[in-house]
């Protein structure tokens, strides 16, 4: 099982990224090794099951072992350090255009409550969460924030285009901005243009009023497309996690295993 859900491609990736699990000295059973902790990890990413419901047959321990281990790992920040791992193999196998980027968000329910929470304004102000998410022209995800359900999309813009990480090309600088972004009508305002602006990136920002609605898809599907790869990992179909960072934790994790799906398939 743990060789099926965490291949031996997908770990030679991980395994440089991962501290070494803790050993109590008052002895004990030994941790469930690294690679198991994974696998309950991304089987309860993709099936969506509570963390206690985690078959005991998988051999990789309990859930709240694997929810620990999660969150160990996100205060580490592998989680972010692996999606820029797997970003700078996409630029170095030429599969990372930047030419353009497209950027927008996406509200989902949050059933437990926690932080990060605000009330929805499209349910009915139930309380819900938001995911901005910034791609590049085919859609792999560069950076992802999350946010209260009640937050204007405008007001994250600048703070979204500061988490896409460095990528180091083959030659000169790095590479962290998009030479173009997409955004629809919630982001015209004056101050996301000028946030694009002072990155060296030019605006292309669907304006109220002036635009035809028939057009305004013709580059941005691409990101409408990314949050349906994101809601097929069950698990962040819905907001169950209370806590922000486990739930901005497993959401980095879907962005970076649809990375690895791009590197691994070509696609």
């Amino acid at each position: 099982m743990t060789s099926k859900i965490v291949s031996d491609e997908l770990w030679a990736i991980v395994e440089p990224l991962l501290p070494e699990p803790e050993v109590s000295a008052r002895g004990g059973r030994p941790p469930i090794s690294n690679r198991a902790a994974l696998t309950g990890i991304l089987f309860v990413l993709r099936s969506g099951i509570p963390w206690h419901m985690l078959p005991q047959e998988m051999g990789c321990g309990s859930g709240v072992t694997c929810w620990r281990r999660l969150r160990d790992w996100q205060q580490a920040g592998v989680w972010d350090r692996l999606h820029e791992v797997l970003l700078q193999q996409l630029h170095q196998a030429d599969r990372l255009d930047w030419s353009r980027a497209c950027v927008d968000s996406a509200s989902l329910a949050a059933k437990k409550g926690g932080s990060a929470i605000g009330p929805n304004p499209v349910d009915r102000g139930r309380p819900g969460s938001k995911r901005h998410l910034v791609t590049n022209r085919y859609g792999r995800p560069l950076a992802v924030q999350l946010s209260g359900a009640n937050r204007n999309d405008c007001q994250l813009l600048a703070s979204l285009l500061d988490r896409i990480p460095p990528i180091q090309g083959r030659r000169g600088r790095p590479h962290y901005r998009p030479r173009k972004l997409h955004a629809d009508k919630a982001y015209d305002h004056r101050h996301c243009r000028r946030a694009c602006h002072r990155r060296s990136i030019r605006p292309r920002i669907a304006r109220r009023g002036v635009e035809a609605s028939q057009r305004l898809g013709r580059h941005r599907w691409v990101v409408e497309r990314t949050f349906a790869w994101l809601n097929g990992f069950r698990r962040l179909a819905i907001r169950y996690e209370r806590r922000a960072d486990i739930h901005y934790a497993l959401t980095v994790l879907g962005c970076a295993m649809i990375c690895f799906n791009h590197l691994k398939h070509g696609f």
